[in-house]
Protein backbone atom coordinates (compact mmCIF):
# COMPACT_ATOMS: atom_id res chain seq x y z
CA UNK A 1 0.00 0.00 0.00
CA UNK A 2 1.39 3.65 -0.44
CA UNK A 3 -0.04 7.24 0.49
CA UNK A 4 -0.24 10.24 -1.36
CA UNK A 5 -0.64 13.70 -0.22
CA UNK A 6 -2.66 16.09 -2.56
CA UNK A 7 -2.30 19.41 -2.30
CA UNK A 8 -5.47 21.49 -3.96
CA UNK A 9 -6.53 24.77 -3.58
CA UNK A 10 -10.46 24.35 -3.19
CA UNK A 11 -12.47 20.87 -2.74
CA UNK A 12 -15.64 19.24 -1.43
CA UNK A 13 -18.23 20.25 -0.20
CA UNK A 14 -18.60 23.88 -1.05
CA UNK A 15 -16.32 24.51 -3.97
CA UNK A 16 -16.97 22.00 -6.95
CA UNK A 17 -15.59 22.15 -10.11
CA UNK A 18 -13.96 20.15 -13.09
CA UNK A 19 -10.87 19.51 -11.23
CA UNK A 20 -12.42 18.69 -7.54
CA UNK A 21 -15.26 16.15 -9.48
CA UNK A 22 -12.23 14.78 -10.94
CA UNK A 23 -10.02 14.13 -7.79
CA UNK A 24 -13.16 12.48 -5.90
CA UNK A 25 -14.41 10.38 -8.91
CA UNK A 26 -10.66 8.91 -9.47
CA UNK A 27 -10.04 8.36 -5.66
CA UNK A 28 -13.52 7.27 -4.78
CA UNK A 29 -12.56 4.40 -7.37
CA UNK A 30 -8.90 3.72 -5.81
CA UNK A 31 -9.36 1.30 -2.79
CA UNK A 32 -7.53 2.22 0.51
CA UNK A 33 -6.17 -1.21 0.67
CA UNK A 34 -4.00 0.14 -2.41
CA UNK A 35 -3.78 3.90 -2.02
CA UNK A 36 -4.72 6.22 0.79
CA UNK A 37 -4.92 9.72 0.21
CA UNK A 38 -4.37 12.89 2.20
CA UNK A 39 -5.46 16.13 1.32
CA UNK A 40 -4.68 19.68 2.22
CA UNK A 41 -6.81 22.67 0.99
CA UNK A 42 -8.82 25.69 1.97
CA UNK A 43 -11.31 25.84 4.67
CA UNK A 44 -14.61 27.34 2.29
CA UNK A 45 -16.32 28.57 5.58
CA UNK A 46 -17.65 27.05 8.62
CA UNK A 47 -16.39 23.39 7.90
CA UNK A 48 -13.98 20.99 10.14
CA UNK A 49 -10.11 21.72 10.14
CA UNK A 50 -10.41 17.52 9.55
CA UNK A 51 -12.53 15.27 7.57
CA UNK A 52 -12.91 12.13 5.62
CA UNK A 53 -14.52 12.95 2.36
CA UNK A 54 -14.55 9.49 0.22
CA UNK A 55 -11.54 8.05 0.23
CA UNK A 56 -9.74 11.55 0.93
CA UNK A 57 -8.64 12.66 4.52
CA UNK A 58 -9.23 16.52 4.09
CA UNK A 59 -7.47 18.43 6.45
CA UNK A 60 -8.32 22.38 5.67
CA UNK A 61 -6.34 25.03 6.34
CA UNK A 62 -7.37 29.12 7.50
CA UNK A 63 -11.03 29.76 8.41
CA UNK A 64 -12.53 31.16 5.52
CA UNK A 65 -11.42 32.28 2.13
CA UNK A 66 -10.44 35.34 0.64
CA UNK A 67 -7.10 36.53 -1.52
CA UNK A 68 -4.78 36.61 1.39
CA UNK A 69 -5.65 33.66 2.09
CA UNK A 70 -5.66 32.30 -1.79
CA UNK A 71 -1.99 33.23 -1.63
CA UNK A 72 -0.57 32.24 1.92
CA UNK A 73 -2.37 28.81 0.55
CA UNK A 74 1.07 27.30 -0.88
CA UNK A 75 2.87 28.41 2.10
CA UNK A 76 0.59 27.41 4.59
CA UNK A 77 -0.35 24.23 3.19
CA UNK A 78 3.40 23.49 2.37
CA UNK A 79 4.53 23.39 6.45
CA UNK A 80 1.23 21.37 7.28
CA UNK A 81 2.21 18.66 4.46
CA UNK A 82 5.67 19.03 5.72
CA UNK A 83 4.38 18.22 9.38
CA UNK A 84 2.14 15.67 8.07
CA UNK A 85 4.96 13.54 6.11
CA UNK A 86 6.63 13.07 9.34
CA UNK A 87 3.87 10.98 10.52
CA UNK A 88 2.64 9.57 7.20
CA UNK A 89 6.00 9.05 5.45
CA UNK A 90 4.12 10.10 1.82
CA UNK A 91 4.89 7.81 -1.12
CA UNK A 92 3.64 10.49 -3.70
CA UNK A 93 2.87 14.45 -3.39
CA UNK A 94 0.11 15.18 -6.40
CA UNK A 95 -0.58 18.77 -6.76
CA UNK A 96 -3.87 19.52 -8.65
CA UNK A 97 -3.08 22.66 -11.08
CA UNK A 98 -0.34 24.48 -11.82
CA UNK A 99 -0.81 27.66 -9.54
CA UNK A 100 -1.44 27.82 -5.89
CA UNK A 101 -1.65 23.69 -5.76
CA UNK A 102 1.29 23.37 -7.88
CA UNK A 103 3.59 25.81 -5.90
CA UNK A 104 3.02 24.30 -2.83
CA UNK A 105 3.81 20.87 -4.22
CA UNK A 106 7.23 22.59 -5.69
CA UNK A 107 7.88 23.72 -2.10
CA UNK A 108 7.49 20.31 -0.45
CA UNK A 109 9.50 18.74 -3.33
CA UNK A 110 12.33 21.02 -2.81
CA UNK A 111 12.38 20.09 1.06
CA UNK A 112 11.23 16.03 0.51
CA UNK A 113 13.78 15.63 -3.00
CA UNK A 114 13.17 11.73 -2.61
CA UNK A 115 9.64 12.01 -3.14
CA UNK A 116 7.99 12.22 -6.73
CA UNK A 117 6.62 15.07 -7.18
CA UNK A 118 2.77 14.62 -9.65
CA UNK A 119 1.32 17.49 -11.32
CA UNK A 120 -2.27 17.61 -12.86
CA UNK A 121 -2.83 20.11 -15.39
CA UNK A 122 -6.61 21.44 -15.85
CA UNK A 123 -6.31 24.45 -16.98
CA UNK A 124 -3.41 27.46 -16.69
CA UNK A 125 -4.39 29.48 -14.38
CA UNK A 126 -3.88 33.42 -14.13
CA UNK A 127 -1.59 32.50 -11.17
CA UNK A 128 0.96 31.78 -13.98
CA UNK A 129 0.20 35.01 -16.17
CA UNK A 130 0.91 37.41 -13.62
CA UNK A 131 4.33 39.18 -14.83
CA UNK A 132 5.84 38.77 -11.33
CA UNK A 133 5.15 35.18 -11.06
CA UNK A 134 6.13 33.77 -14.30
CA UNK A 135 9.18 32.45 -13.37
CA UNK A 136 7.84 30.63 -10.30
CA UNK A 137 4.93 29.51 -12.42
CA UNK A 138 7.47 27.60 -14.38
CA UNK A 139 9.50 26.40 -11.90
CA UNK A 140 6.57 24.18 -10.90
CA UNK A 141 7.00 22.59 -14.66
CA UNK A 142 10.78 22.49 -14.35
CA UNK A 143 10.63 20.55 -11.00
CA UNK A 144 7.69 17.96 -11.62
CA UNK A 145 8.92 14.40 -12.15
CA UNK A 146 5.66 13.58 -13.80
CA UNK A 147 2.64 15.85 -15.43
CA UNK A 148 -1.24 14.96 -16.24
CA UNK A 149 -2.90 16.60 -18.36
CA UNK A 150 -6.33 16.10 -19.70
CA UNK A 151 -6.27 17.34 -23.19
CA UNK A 152 -3.63 17.49 -25.87
CA UNK A 153 -3.35 21.08 -25.88
CA UNK A 154 -2.64 21.15 -22.06
CA UNK A 155 0.06 18.56 -23.04
CA UNK A 156 1.60 20.98 -25.29
CA UNK A 157 0.91 23.84 -23.23
CA UNK A 158 3.01 22.10 -20.78
CA UNK A 159 5.88 21.96 -22.56
CA UNK A 160 5.89 25.62 -23.42
CA UNK A 161 5.79 26.05 -19.63
CA UNK A 162 9.15 24.26 -18.96
CA UNK A 163 7.91 20.86 -18.45
CA UNK A 164 10.77 18.27 -19.15
CA UNK A 165 9.47 15.24 -17.99
CA UNK A 166 6.85 12.51 -18.85
CA UNK A 167 3.43 14.33 -19.91
CA UNK A 168 0.78 11.57 -19.93
CA UNK A 169 -2.96 12.60 -21.26
CA UNK A 170 -5.84 11.08 -18.83
CA UNK A 171 -8.83 13.16 -19.92
CA UNK A 172 -11.64 13.82 -17.12
CA UNK A 173 -15.16 11.78 -17.42
CA UNK A 174 -18.38 11.77 -16.57
CA UNK A 175 -20.44 9.56 -14.14
CA UNK A 176 -23.19 8.32 -17.19
CA UNK A 177 -25.38 6.63 -15.17
CA UNK A 178 -25.95 9.91 -12.92
CA UNK A 179 -26.23 12.26 -15.75
CA UNK A 180 -28.37 10.03 -18.35
CA UNK A 181 -30.51 8.74 -15.72
CA UNK A 182 -34.05 11.27 -15.95
CA UNK A 183 -36.42 12.19 -13.17
CA UNK A 184 -40.56 11.54 -13.11
CA UNK A 185 -42.19 13.05 -15.98
CA UNK A 186 -44.54 14.70 -13.29
CA UNK A 187 -40.56 16.11 -11.60
CA UNK A 188 -39.34 17.02 -14.66
CA UNK A 189 -42.97 19.18 -15.47
CA UNK A 190 -43.10 20.76 -12.81
CA UNK A 191 -39.27 22.01 -12.82
CA UNK A 192 -40.22 23.27 -16.74
CA UNK A 193 -43.30 25.17 -14.58
CA UNK A 194 -40.89 26.78 -12.21
CA UNK A 195 -38.68 27.82 -14.96
CA UNK A 196 -41.55 29.53 -17.43
CA UNK A 197 -41.27 26.71 -19.98
CA UNK A 198 -43.96 27.03 -22.33
CA UNK A 199 -44.72 24.88 -25.00
CA UNK A 200 -43.24 25.27 -27.49
CA UNK A 201 -40.18 26.96 -26.25
CA UNK A 202 -36.48 26.20 -26.88
CA UNK A 203 -34.26 26.07 -23.59
CA UNK A 204 -30.63 26.75 -24.23
CA UNK A 205 -28.19 26.02 -21.09
CA UNK A 206 -24.67 26.39 -20.10
CA UNK A 207 -23.30 25.75 -17.20
CA UNK A 208 -19.80 27.02 -15.98
CA UNK A 209 -18.68 30.24 -13.52
CA UNK A 210 -19.67 33.62 -15.08
CA UNK A 211 -15.99 34.85 -16.31
CA UNK A 212 -14.81 35.72 -19.62
CA UNK A 213 -13.33 32.69 -20.56
CA UNK A 214 -16.73 31.30 -20.61
CA UNK A 215 -18.22 33.91 -23.17
CA UNK A 216 -21.82 33.99 -21.99
CA UNK A 217 -22.10 37.49 -23.31
CA UNK A 218 -21.83 36.27 -26.84
CA UNK A 219 -24.52 33.96 -25.73
CA UNK A 220 -26.44 36.64 -24.53
CA UNK A 221 -26.12 38.52 -27.76
CA UNK A 222 -26.93 36.29 -30.04
CA UNK A 223 -30.44 35.82 -28.57
CA UNK A 224 -30.84 39.11 -30.61
CA UNK A 225 -31.28 36.47 -33.82
CA UNK A 226 -33.02 33.87 -32.75
CA UNK A 227 -36.84 33.57 -32.07
CA UNK A 228 -38.70 34.80 -28.80
CA UNK A 229 -39.69 31.09 -28.20
CA UNK A 230 -35.57 30.23 -27.72
CA UNK A 231 -34.77 31.03 -24.35
CA UNK A 232 -31.01 30.72 -22.05
CA UNK A 233 -30.18 29.35 -18.82
CA UNK A 234 -27.16 30.64 -17.12
CA UNK A 235 -26.75 28.36 -14.15
CA UNK A 236 -23.43 29.60 -12.32
CA UNK A 237 -21.97 32.48 -10.45
CA UNK A 238 -19.15 34.90 -11.14
CA UNK A 239 -17.78 38.35 -11.15
CA UNK A 240 -19.30 38.99 -14.49
CA UNK A 241 -22.86 38.55 -13.11
CA UNK A 242 -23.67 42.59 -12.62
CA UNK A 243 -22.34 43.09 -16.59
CA UNK A 244 -24.42 40.03 -18.33
CA UNK A 245 -27.32 41.35 -16.39
CA UNK A 246 -27.21 44.80 -17.61
CA UNK A 247 -26.30 43.62 -20.90
CA UNK A 248 -29.43 41.48 -20.69
CA UNK A 249 -31.41 44.59 -19.66
CA UNK A 250 -30.20 46.87 -22.48
CA UNK A 251 -31.02 44.37 -24.74
CA UNK A 252 -34.86 43.81 -23.41
CA UNK A 253 -33.88 40.07 -22.71
CA UNK A 254 -35.26 39.77 -19.24
CA UNK A 255 -37.58 37.09 -20.41
CA UNK A 256 -35.52 35.52 -22.53
CA UNK A 257 -32.71 34.81 -20.35
CA UNK A 258 -32.79 33.45 -16.93
CA UNK A 259 -29.85 34.04 -14.19
CA UNK A 260 -30.41 30.47 -11.93
CA UNK A 261 -27.40 30.95 -10.02
CA UNK A 262 -25.63 28.60 -8.10
CA UNK A 263 -27.24 24.62 -8.66
CA UNK A 264 -25.17 22.05 -6.70
CA UNK A 265 -24.13 19.19 -8.80
CA UNK A 266 -26.74 16.50 -8.10
CA UNK A 267 -29.47 18.69 -8.96
CA UNK A 268 -27.62 19.42 -12.53
CA UNK A 269 -28.97 16.58 -14.44
CA UNK A 270 -32.57 17.54 -14.25
CA UNK A 271 -31.80 21.01 -15.90
CA UNK A 272 -29.93 19.56 -18.43
CA UNK A 273 -32.92 17.20 -18.90
CA UNK A 274 -35.80 20.02 -19.34
CA UNK A 275 -33.58 22.06 -21.71
CA UNK A 276 -32.67 21.20 -25.22
CA UNK A 277 -29.29 22.72 -26.60
CA UNK A 278 -25.91 23.29 -24.41
CA UNK A 279 -24.01 26.11 -25.55
CA UNK A 280 -20.42 26.95 -23.82
CA UNK A 281 -18.72 29.33 -26.93
CA UNK A 282 -15.59 28.96 -24.76
CA UNK A 283 -12.79 31.40 -25.51
CA UNK A 284 -10.25 28.79 -24.18
CA UNK A 285 -10.66 25.31 -22.23
CA UNK A 286 -8.68 23.21 -21.09
CA UNK A 287 -10.85 19.91 -21.47
CA UNK A 288 -14.82 21.17 -20.55
CA UNK A 289 -16.43 18.57 -18.32
CA UNK A 290 -19.55 20.90 -18.84
CA UNK A 291 -20.05 19.37 -22.67
CA UNK A 292 -19.83 15.71 -22.15
CA UNK A 293 -22.00 15.82 -18.89
CA UNK A 294 -24.86 17.77 -21.38
CA UNK A 295 -24.02 15.07 -24.28
CA UNK A 296 -24.72 12.15 -21.32
CA UNK A 297 -27.92 13.51 -20.70
CA UNK A 298 -28.73 13.52 -24.65
CA UNK A 299 -27.85 17.34 -25.21
CA UNK A 300 -26.79 18.51 -28.22
CA UNK A 301 -23.41 21.10 -27.60
CA UNK A 302 -22.65 24.02 -29.43
CA UNK A 303 -18.90 25.11 -28.28
CA UNK A 304 -16.15 26.92 -30.21
CA UNK A 305 -12.93 24.47 -31.94
CA UNK A 306 -10.32 26.15 -28.91
CA UNK A 307 -8.29 24.41 -26.53
CA UNK A 308 -8.88 20.46 -25.09
CA UNK A 309 -12.61 20.36 -27.15
CA UNK A 310 -11.64 19.69 -30.20
CA UNK A 311 -10.20 16.50 -28.70
CA UNK A 312 -14.10 14.86 -28.12
CA UNK A 313 -16.10 17.50 -30.30
CA UNK A 314 -16.14 16.43 -33.59
CA UNK A 315 -18.42 19.39 -36.14
CA UNK A 316 -21.47 17.17 -37.47
CA UNK A 317 -20.54 14.41 -35.97
CA UNK A 318 -20.42 14.92 -31.72
CA UNK A 319 -21.59 18.52 -31.47
CA UNK A 320 -21.42 21.49 -33.54
CA UNK A 321 -18.38 24.56 -33.80
CA UNK A 322 -19.06 27.69 -33.93
CA UNK A 323 -16.94 30.56 -34.48
CA UNK A 324 -15.04 32.20 -31.44
CA UNK A 325 -16.57 35.50 -30.14
CA UNK A 326 -19.32 35.57 -33.05
CA UNK A 327 -23.33 35.52 -32.08
CA UNK A 328 -24.27 35.45 -35.18
CA UNK A 329 -22.35 31.91 -35.80
CA UNK A 330 -23.74 30.94 -32.86
CA UNK A 331 -27.41 31.76 -33.37
CA UNK A 332 -26.98 29.53 -36.63
CA UNK A 333 -25.83 26.75 -35.05
CA UNK A 334 -28.83 26.83 -32.61
CA UNK A 335 -30.75 27.52 -35.42
CA UNK A 336 -29.47 24.14 -37.20
CA UNK A 337 -30.60 22.72 -34.07
CA UNK A 338 -33.67 23.56 -34.02
CA UNK A 339 -34.86 22.71 -37.44
CA UNK A 340 -32.49 20.08 -39.15
CA UNK A 341 -34.13 17.07 -36.33
CA UNK A 342 -32.28 14.66 -38.51
CA UNK A 343 -28.87 16.30 -38.08
CA UNK A 344 -29.85 16.69 -34.16
CA UNK A 345 -30.73 12.70 -33.54
CA UNK A 346 -27.10 11.67 -35.43
CA UNK A 347 -25.22 14.25 -33.03
CA UNK A 348 -26.71 13.30 -30.19
CA UNK A 349 -26.63 9.35 -30.75
CA UNK A 350 -22.82 9.60 -31.62
CA UNK A 351 -21.79 11.97 -28.60
CA UNK A 352 -24.18 9.52 -25.83
CA UNK A 353 -22.18 6.42 -27.70
CA UNK A 354 -18.78 8.31 -27.24
CA UNK A 355 -19.22 9.07 -23.73
CA UNK A 356 -19.69 5.83 -23.02
CA UNK A 357 -17.04 4.33 -24.02
CA UNK A 358 -14.42 6.91 -24.07
CA UNK A 359 -15.29 9.24 -20.88
CA UNK A 360 -16.02 6.50 -18.05
CA UNK A 361 -14.70 7.49 -14.44
CA UNK A 362 -13.90 3.55 -13.97
CA UNK A 363 -11.75 3.51 -17.00
CA UNK A 364 -9.97 7.05 -16.17
CA UNK A 365 -9.58 5.82 -12.45
CA UNK A 366 -7.70 2.70 -13.51
CA UNK A 367 -5.42 4.86 -15.92
CA UNK A 368 -4.40 7.08 -13.05
CA UNK A 369 -4.16 4.50 -10.64
CA UNK A 370 -1.39 3.25 -13.37
CA UNK A 371 -0.04 6.86 -13.46
CA UNK A 372 0.62 6.76 -9.98
CA UNK A 373 2.38 3.51 -9.97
Amino acid sequence: MSRILIFSLAYYPKYVGGAEVAIKEITDRISPSEIEFDMVTLNGGNEPAFEKVGNISVYRIFKKVGTIQKFLYPFVAFIKGVKLHKTNKYDLVWSMMASYGGYAGFLFKKKNKSVPFILSIQEGDHFGRRKGLKFLFKSIFKNADRVQVISKFLEDWSREMGAKCPITVVPNAVDFNFFSQRKSEGELADLKNKLGKNQGDIFLISTSRLVPKNAFGDVINAMQYLPINVKFLILGQGYLEKILKDRVAKLHLNDRVKFLGFVPHAEMPQYLHVSDIFVRPSITEGFGNSYIEAMAARLPAIATPVGGIVDFLKDGETGLLCEVRNPRSIAQKVEKLIKDKESRDYIIRNAEQMVKEKYDWKKIAGEMKRFFT
